[in-house]
């Protein structure tokens, strides 16, 4: 009798934990969301995946991610304050825990220069390559594009990451080129990530 009232203990922790653990993720993902939004590029640093960040360097990755928001050429907003996410399985590899999380974002590229027509085609063009979609749409008297994308977040929880689940955005490629040095192509594939 005591080893089934055990058990039943010991089940009903586990669930406890996974539940904790799931709602820690939604939660930590919207920061995330809300981060970019909001251009808080300290918060982004810190909710990404610290070897990540580590391999990168902080100020280097902080940087970065200003000046793909803000440079001389455009400016770069979040149309939505929130969106809806996908959240894939969670997935245990390699004593890590995996999820993949995807989300439609809307996006704006605001151009600091009036673009004639033959700039903006060539604009349109460079932001569908960049944000690897076809629904770029200009729009000539903002000086600006909207942009739908699916965007993909690998979120992580391992012991690197003190009881917090941390991120990699696929949508950069040094983001996505640390993921590809930090873990193996078996990760990859079981998580079903090219």
């Amino acid at each position: 009798m005591k080893s089934k009232y055990l058990s039943c203990l010991l089940l009903l922790f586990a669930f406890n934990g996974f539940s904790q653990s799931t709602e820690k993720l939604k939660t930590s993902a919207q920061n995330l969301y809300e981060a970019n939004y909001l251009m808080d590029f300290e918060t982004i640093v810190n909710l990404s995946y610290l070897p990540m960040v580590n391999q990168i360097g902080k100020e280097v990755m902080l940087e970065k991610t200003e000046l793909h928001y803000e440079n001389e050429e455009y400016r770069l907003r979040y149309q939505l304050p929130t969106v809806p996410l996908q959240f894939g399985p969670t997935k245990l590899l390699n004593d890590k825990s995996f999820c993949v999380i995807t989300v439609r974002i809307p996006k704006r590229y605001f151009f600091e220069a009036k673009l004639t027509t033959e700039q903006a085609t060539e604009k349109k063009t460079w932001l569908q390559e960049v944000n690897n979609t076809k629904d770029v749409t200009f729009e000539p008297t903002r000086h600006s594009f909207n942009v739908k994308k699916i965007t993909t977040f690998i979120a992580v929880f391992d012991e690197t990451t003190h009881s917090e689940w941390k991120f990699f955005n696929f949508d950069n490629p040094e983001q996505l080129a640390s993921f590809s040095s930090l873990f193996d192509e078996n990760v990859k594939r079981a998580l079903g990530i090219k």
